[in-house]
Order: C-alpha cells, then structure tokens, then sequence
C-alpha cells in the first residue's frame, strides 16, 4: 500500500490551475471535467495544526480527471517536472493500463505536462506516452524527452488563471479520427 506525505502535493498549483479551468469550461457549457480524488487513509495527525501527518492509499487511483467535452469522452493526468524530461517515475503502470483502456472504449487519454524550467505547457497524445512507455520497459529509456513533446500540442500559458487546454484536446482528438478514416 503507498504512504501519502507531504511529497503527495506536487503538482497542486497546477492542478488548481485546471480546476479553475474546469470550472470556466463548465460554466460556458463547454466541457464538463471532475477531478478524481485519490482515497486515503489517515494514520498519523497533527493535532495542533489540525492535519494530516501521515496516510495510505487505501487504493490505487485511475487518472486525475475524467470527463466529456462536446461530447468527446476524455481523461488525463497532470504531471509536473523541474527537469528537461518526464520521469517515468511520476507515471504509474495503472494509470497507463486505464488510459489505454479508455482509448479503447471510444475516449481520448493524454496527459498535461508543466515543465517549471521555463513554465511550458504541453498536451502529451497516449501514443506518445505508449510508445516511450514500452521502451521504458524494455530498460531502454529512463523518461520521455522534452523533444518527444510535439510543439503543436503546446498550451500557452495561462491566462488570468484561464489554461485553455482543450484546442490542443480538440487538435489531438481531429488527429485521432482523421487517423482512423
């Protein structure tokens, strides 16, 4: 079972930052997107701070977001990395299994990558994570380049709060039918 503990926040501010973006969709009846909260279990508190020391994970989570816009079903993750790449230790086999699954029932699944170093934003296809996924696998690779980031995914920055991510879902998912026709 995985232990929750400070390390268990990274990320927060830009997964606030979707949120309100998910709220804005919502609101102009452009998508509709939940935040998946992962459960935990308390086992040790701060009574004074009145928080949470110390819990588990009394399961493993799917995504972080899952919802339908116009339609489309979608999920994602978000993921955050100070470095030049995505480690494939911020990337769990579950979450990959569950994407590629939720592809396969119709959806599109990708994830929204920060890179802090100079606060570029990117939409990550499933193929892209698929296919460096397996070499990962096959000890090939250790994380994903910033170079396997394809610049028309690229998300500006946000704006006013606003982090418009869903013209690169909307590219991603016109790509995925032109594929298919």
């Amino acid at each position: 079972m995985g232990y929750w503990n400070s390390r268990g926040l990274r990320g927060s501010v830009f997964e606030e930052m979707i949120n309100l973006t998910n709220e804005q969709y919502d609101k102009r009846g452009i998508a509709l997107i939940q935040k998946i909260p992962t459960p935990i279990k308390p086992v040790e508190f701060d009574t004074v701070k009145r928080t949470i020391k110390l819990a588990y994970f009394e399961q493993k989570s799917t995504v972080d977001y899952i919802g339908v816009m116009q339609g489309i079903p979608l999920c994602f993750d978000a993921k955050e990395t100070a470095r030049k790449s995505l480690p494939f230790g911020n990337i769990h086999p579950h979450q990959v299994r569950f994407m590629k699954k939720f592809a396969e029932q119709g959806g599109i699944a990708f994830l929204l990558v920060h890179f802090t170093r100079d606060d570029a934003y990117y939409l990550l296809p499933l193929e892209t994570l698929v296919e460096y996924y397996e070499a990962e696998e096959k000890d090939a690779v250790k994380s994903i380049p910033r170079e396997a980031f394809d610049e028309q995914y690229r998300i500006t920055p946000p704006d006013g709060g606003f982090f418009n991510f869903l013209k690169a879902a909307l590219l991603y998912y016109d790509q995925l039918q032109e594929k298919k026709s």
